[in-house]
Parts: C-alpha cells; sequence; structure tokens
C-alpha cells in the first residue's frame, strides 16, 4: 500500500498548486517543497483546490507557508481552500489568515 502524498505543480507562473494530503505524515516534507516553489518566481497564489485531505498539520504548514513568504516580503493568497482546512481555520480561530 503506498503511503498518502501530495504533489505540487506550478502550470501557471504565480501560481504552486497543491494537491494529495497535508497531514502530519506529509506537513514536513510539503512545508519545504511549498515554500522552495513560492520562491521561484513571482508566485503569489497557493491553490489548495486538489487537495483531498488536511489535518491540523497540514492547517499548520499553510500557515507557516504563508508565515515564511511573509517574512521575506511576498505576499500570498490562499486559493481554495479546501473546506476540512477551513473548519479547521475556524476552530482554531485563525480563518482570516487564510481566507
Amino acid at each position: 500500500m503506498k503511503a498518502a502524498s501530495f504533489q505540487l505543480s506550478a502550470t501557471q507562473a504565480d501560481t504552486v498548486q497543491v494537491s494529495g494530503v497535508l497531514t502530519f505524515g506529509t506537513a514536513r516534507e510539503a512545508l519545504s517543497a511549498i515554500d522552495l516553489e513560492l520562491r521561484q518566481g513571482a508566485r503569489s497564489q497557493l491553490d489548495l483546490a486538489a487537495v483531498r485531505i488536511c489535518d491540523s498539520a497540514g492547517l499548520a504548514c499553510v500557515l507557516a507557508v504563508l508565515a515564511q513568504a511573509s517574512g521575506r516580503g511576498q505576499a500570498v493568497r490562499v486559493t481554495h481552500p479546501p473546506a476540512g482546512l477551513m473548519a479547521l481555520a475556524r476552530v482554531c480561530e485563525v480563518q482570516s489568515l487564510i481566507a
């Protein structure tokens, strides 16, 4: 059985698209990979439309990505956050950081 994973693509010049799962098992690797992709060129969007599963570690990953980008003066907007991610964000009262 293959372990759950995430994938990145950058078919649009300003967007990093994430698909798959953002969970405890993938969050650390995803954080590094997404941050590296955002540093490439003028990327300003993180598209989460194809994320199938996201737990609290996935939420932490997304928030850390945004914080790292902000720390280097890069404004990144999350697009198409999955309902599960937004539900967690509301419970944690951080939805304004994502929406």
